[in-house]
């Protein structure tokens, strides 16, 4: 019975960690982040705000897509050839 519970408690516990925002509620945690910074909503400083806090996000992102495992350096592959060498006229 126990064993039970407990693989009921991680599993829900695993599933309350997959939860995302929706873009309602990420845009209303800008808004009380860029008033907690004592910008006014309605205003081109409080506009300001929130695009820079969407363009923070959007660059991290994009670096820790970047650096994903098959993102790296690009791989050169050097294969040598042999030069052929024109023979001269006798």
């Amino acid at each position: 019975m126990k064993k039970t519970m407990l693989c009921g408690l991680i599993f829900v516990s695993a599933l309350a960690g997959c939860q995302t925002m929706t873009p309602e509620e990420r845009r209303a945690a800008d808004g009380q982040t860029c008033r907690s910074y004592g910008f006014r909503p309605q205003t081109d400083a409080f506009a300001n705000c929130l695009l820079q806090l969407e363009l923070d996000r959007r660059a991290t992102r994009r670096a820790a897509f970047d650096d994903g495992p098959f993102y790296g350096p690009p791989l050169v592959v050097y294969q040598p050839f042999p030069v052929r060498v024109a023979a001269r006229p006798r």
